[in-house]
C-alpha cells in the first residue's frame, strides 16, 4: 500500500501566493491597457475634431496630422495612466469580490495586507510609466508639435486666416482681424495678444498689416501699421508704445535650434536651470517650481490610487462595473480640483511648491490607508455614498 506523505500549510502557502500574484497582474494589467486606450481617446476626440478640420478645410496632409496626434499623445499620457490604472484596480478587486474569491483567497490563509505587493509592483510599472511621458515624452512631444504646427501653418497661411475669428494656430499667439484678403495677405483692424512670454504678455493694436513667411526659417513676419503695443510688467508696471511700422516675428528658432517654449515644454534639465537663474522673475520662478514638481506627482498618483482603490473595489461589489467607473470618475475629479488647488497656492507663493503640490497625494494616502484598515478588518466602507453617487452619474448623463 502507497503511504502518502501529508503537505505542510507552510509550503503550500508559497505557492498560493505565486500563483494569486500573476492572477492579479494579469487581471489589472489587461484592464490597465484597456483603460490607457479609452481615457487618451476620449481626451484627444477635442483635438481630433480641431486637427481632422486641417485636412477637410485645409488640405493638410494626413501625415502630418497623424503626426501631430503622435505628438500630443505624451501629454495626455501623464494623467491617462494614473486614472486608467486606478480603473483597472478597482474593477479587478471589484470582480474578485462579485465572484467571491476574495472569500477563498482568505480561506486559504491570506490577509488583504499578503494581497497588496502584485498591486504595488503594477503601480510601480504605472508609475515608471507616466514618469517617461512626463519627463521626457512631453517636452520632446510639444516642442515638436509646435514645430510641426509652425510648418504647416506656413504651407497652408492663406487657408487658415479667418475674418472676425480669433485665430490662434499660432502657439502663444491669438489673433483678431476684421478684414483678410487672401490673396495680398493684408489685414485690417489687426488685435494680437502675445502671452509667449508670461513676465511680458503684450497686446497689440493695429490698423492695418501683412503677414509672410520669412525666408529661410520657420519664422512669420506680421508687419503691422499704424498701433500701439500695451505691455503688463511685473509688479503692476504699464506701458504704451507707439508705432508707424512693428515686425513680429512668430515661430523664431532661438540659439538651442528649437521653437521658443514654456514652462511645460521645457526638459527637467531646463526647467532647473530657469529656477537657478538670478535673473528669473520670482513670480516666473514659482511657476517653473510648479511645473517641475508636477512632473513627480502626477506619475506617482499611481501608487497612490493602488492603495485606495483595492479596499473601494472589494466593497463595490454589488454595483459591478458601472460602479467601479463611476467610483473611478469621482474620484479623478476630486483628485484633479485639489491638485490644481494645490498648484494655484504654489505659483501664488501661498505655499511651497514642494508641499503644495505632494498635499494631494498625502491626503489621498492617508485616506486609502485608513479604507484598507477598515476592509482589512471586514468593516464597511460607508464614507462614500455609492447607490446615490451611482444613482446621480446615471441620470446626469
Amino acid at each position: 500500500m502507497r503511504r502518502f506523505t501529508p503537505i505542510h500549510h507552510s509550503c503550500i502557502i508559497p505557492a498560493v501566493k505565486r500563483i494569486l500574484s500573476l492572477y492579479i497582474i494579469r487581471e489589472i494589467s489587461s484592464l490597465f491597457l484597456l483603460g490607457i486606450v479609452i481615457f487618451t481617446l476620449v481626451l484627444l476626440m477635442g483635438r481630433l475634431i480641431s486637427l481632422t478640420d486641417l485636412v477637410v478645410s485645409h488640405g493638410v496632409p494626413l501625415a502630418d496630422v497623424s503626426r501631430m496626434i503622435l505628438y500630443l499623445v505624451p501629454s495626455f499620457l501623464v494623467f491617462t495612466i494614473p486614472m486608467a490604472f486606478l480603473l483597472a484596480v478597482l474593477l479587478a478587486f471589484g470582480r474578485l469580490s462579485a465572484d467571491n474569491e476574495i472569500v477563498v483567497i482568505k480561506a486559504c490563509g491570506l490577509s488583504l495586507f499578503q494581497m497588496m505587493p502584485p498591486v504595488i509592483i503594477c503601480a510601480l510599472v504605472a508609475v515608471l510609466l507616466a514618469l517617461g511621458a512626463s519627463s521626457i515624452g512631453v517636452p520632446w512631444g510639444n516642442s515638436a508639435f509646435k514645430e510641426l504646427s509652425i510648418l504647416v501653418l506656413k504651407r497652408n497661411i492663406t487657408a487658415t486666416i479667418r475674418e472676425k475669428t480669433f485665430w490662434d494656430d499660432i502657439p502663444g499667439v491669438v489673433m483678431y482681424t476684421e478684414h483678410y484678403d487672401e490673396q495680398s495677405r493684408m489685414l485690417k483692424g489687426v488685435i494680437i495678444n502675445d502671452g509667449r512670454n508670461s513676465d511680458r504678455p503684450m497686446t497689440i493694436f493695429a490698423r492695418d498689416g501683412v503677414i509672410s513667411s520669412a525666408p529661410g526659417s520657420q519664422s512669420l513676419l506680421l508687419s503691422l501699421h499704424n498701433g500701439s503695443i500695451h505691455i503688463a510688467g511685473t509688479g503692476g508696471l504699464y506701458r504704451l508704445v507707439q508705432f508707424g511700422e512693428y515686425i513680429m516675428t512668430v515661430g523664431e528658432k532661438g540659439n538651442s535650434g528649437v521653437i521658443s517654449r514654456n514652462e511645460p515644454d521645457m526638459w527637467l534639465s531646463e526647467l532647473q536651470r530657469k529656477i537657478d537663474d538670478p535673473a528669473t522673475s520670482s513670480k516666473s520662478r514659482l511657476k517653473t517650481l510648479a511645473e517641475f514638481h508636477s512632473r513627480f506627482t502626477f506619475p506617482f498618483a499611481s501608487l497612490v490610487f493602488a492603495i485606495l482603490a483595492v479596499p473601494l473595489g472589494i466593497q463595490n461589489r454589488r454595483a459591478g462595473k458601472s460602479g467601479g467607473f463611476t467610483i473611478s470618475i469621482a474620484i479623478i475629479i476630486a483628485y484633479y480640483i485639489l491638485m490644481s488647488v494645490a498648484r494655484t497656492l504654489a505659483e501664488r507663493g501661498d505655499v511651497q511648491p514642494l508641499v503644495a503640490l505632494w498635499i494631494p497625494n498625502l491626503i489621498f494616502f492617508c485616506l486609502g490607508c485608513f479604507f484598507l484598515r477598515m476592509a482589512s478588518l471586514e468593516k464597511n466602507i460607508t464614507i462614500l455614498p455609492q447607490n446615490k453617487l451611482l444613482h446621480y452619474f446615471r441620470r446626469t448623463s
